[in-house]
C-alpha cells in the first residue's frame, strides 16, 4: 500500500468517525428508540464485549493459548464479581496465570 493510499484511508476514517459522533447529539431529539430496542442494544453491546474478551483470553492468532491464561481470566472475573478492587482483580489474574505457567501448565 502506498503512503498516499494510507493517508487517504486514515483521513476518510477520521472524517467518518467525526460525522458519526456528531450525528448522535444532532439526531437525539428527532429519533426515539423503543424500550425493547434499547434493551436489545444494551445486551448486544455486552455480548460483543464478552465475545472480544473471550477471543483474547483463549486464542493468540489462530492457536489456543493453553490453560494458564483462561484460568487467570476466570479468577479475575470471579474476583470482579466479588467486587474486589481493580488492582486486586488484575494482580490475582496475573498471579494465577504466572503461577500455572511456572509449574508447567501452558
Amino acid at each position: 500500500m502506498s503512503a498516499t493510499g494510507l493517508f487517504v484511508g486514515v483521513g476518510v476514517l477520521a472524517v467518518g468517525t467525526y460525522l458519526i459522533r456528531l450525528a448522535g447529539p444532532a439526531l437525539r431529539s428527532r429519533y426515539e428508540v423503543s424500550p425493547q430496542a434499547a434493551a436489545v442494544m444494551d445486551r448486544a453491546a455486552i455480548v460483543l464485549l464478552v465475545g472480544v474478551a473471550a477471543t483474547g483470553a483463549l486464542f493468540a492468532g489462530h492457536d489456543f493459548v493453553g490453560w494458564a491464561r483462561p484460568a487467570g481470566v476466570t479468577v479475575g472475573i470471579i474476583a470482579a464479581l466479588c467486587k474486589a478492587p481493580l488492582v486486586v482483580v488484575v494482580v490475582l489474574a496475573a498471579v494465577v496465570a504466572a503461577g500455572l505457567r511456572a509449574v508447567g501448565v501452558a
